[in-house]
């Protein structure tokens, strides 16, 4: 989270209306998106909704929404069909805490989505098993540890059919190593897991801020990525088994970075998944590292190049989030980006990149994002919520008011 605790709340009330030039009326321009935050998200302007996932939690066949909030109860809310959400008041109990990200699965195999929490300071992680029809039990014993904890990860690394649990920690005020947890679920008692970490991970110090399990070497199994806040990212390699191997070293040479979130995508269209990293200059204090996005192309066996200069917008806002979304329906992913500029931790407005199809990326957002969609934007989700089969787009935001873009026509 921010360094500084307090900030003033920047007010802004940005609206387009029809208005006459002589005898010609001009209309305001038309976005990708849509902007329906202040009538589709319950209003709270000082929340610190810093994650979402969706799922349908109440079994009616919409997506709903799970919100990790920092220093406060995590939320459900429900989605009526349209894309319209209303707060479930206590669907994940009233305990606040320093909750900075949320993942979705089905742990115990039960066919109903469940609820993973992970907290920072508080180092509470919860464990919600849901119902399918909105209602959610605590059952946090089940996770071997707790810890401070920012990057969280779910899929099954060990191919037997259950999802597994990597936790990224960091040492902030502390002493001692920051290394990673993998908690495999257990297939004796599903929804249960074992901390296999010390015997299927390496021993390394990571200060992890986020995740990502993917097919990086394309041998059929998840291996992992880490966006560190100090000083590079790392790259494990999985034998298929769910035991993990550094290969850092196959990143190839990195820039200096403080990233906070990694995302796999297919940039170039050439079959194999490439990297980017999301970055800050520093966690809103002076102007320390370069925040410039970064793209990294596998070359093939999980070996990349950093080609950030040729394919990305250059950039000196920070991202604390964003997400891999083919926002222009044309199947090739592209990307959405929280901006907010440091030192200051000023709101902006949440940014859009067009892909070409090769991994040219181009910045588009004047013609896809509202400018009403400003913000402290975090992590997003995407999903379809009003049943369009378009993606639509979930905005976290720090003291900022949580934003809902659906797309358009």
């Amino acid at each position: 989270m921010p360094s500084n605790a307090h900030f003033p709340l920047l007010l802004a009330a940005l609206c387009g209306a029809a208005f006459n030039v002589g005898a010609a009326s001009v209309q305001p321009p038309t976005t990708a998106f849509t902007d329906v935050t202040a009538t589709h998200v319950p209003a709270d302007a000082a929340l610190h909704a810093l994650d979402g996932a969706m799922l349908d939690a109440d079994g009616d066949g919409d997506l709903d929404i799970a919100v990790a909030v920092e220093n406060g109860a995590n939320r459900l809310y429900l989605n009526d069909g349209t894309g319209k959400l209303s707060h479930a008041s206590g669907a994940f109990g009233s305990i606040k805490g320093d909750n900075e990200h949320v993942r979705v699965a089905d742990f115990n195999r039960d066919g109903h989505p469940d609820v993973l929490f992970i907290a920072e300071d508080t180092e509470q992680h919860a464990l919600f098993l849901g119902d399918g029809k909105g209602g959610f039990k605590r059952v946090s014993e089940r996770l071997p540890a707790t810890s401070q904890a920012n990057g969280v990860a779910v899929g099954d690394v060990n191919d037997d059919g259950l999802p597994d649990i990597v936790i990224g920690n960091t040492t902030e005020g502390k002493s001692g190593v920051a290394q990673p947890f993998l908690w495999l679920n257990d297939p004796a008692r599903p929804g249960h897991f074992i901390d296999a970490t010390l015997t299927h991970l390496p021993r390394i110090d990571v200060q992890a801020q986020g995740i990502v399990l993917a097919d990086l070497d394309g041998d059929g199994d998840l291996d992992m990525a880490i966006a560190s806040q100090d000083p590079i990212n790392r790259l494990l390699l999985n034998d298929g088994r769910g035991r993990f191997i550094d290969a850092t070293d196959r990143l190839g040479k990195q820039v200096p970075t403080e990233t906070r979130e990694v995302h796999a995508l297919d940039a170039n269209g050439d079959g194999r998944l490439d990297l980017v990293f999301f970055n800050l200059t520093s966690n809103n204090r002076e102007w320390d590292k370069d925040p410039q996005t970064r793209l990294f192309i596998n070359q093939g066996d999980a070996r990349f190049k950093d080609e950030t200069v040729a394919r990305l917008p250059t950039h000196r806002f920070s991202s604390w989030g964003g997400t891999v979304v083919d926002f222009n329906q044309d199947g090739y992913p592209d990307l959405v980006v929280s901006a907010i500029e440091v030192p200051g931790f000023k709101p902006l407005q949440v940014r859009a990149w067009q892909n070409d199809g090769k991994g040219i990326f181009t910045d588009v957002t004047a013609k896809v994002v509202p400018a009403a969609t400003t913000g402290r934007s975090w992590s997003m989700a995407s999903g379809d919520l009003d049943g369009d089969g378009k993606p639509d787009l979930f905005i976290g935001g720090w003291q900022s008011q949580a934003r809902l873009l659906l797309s358009g026509d």
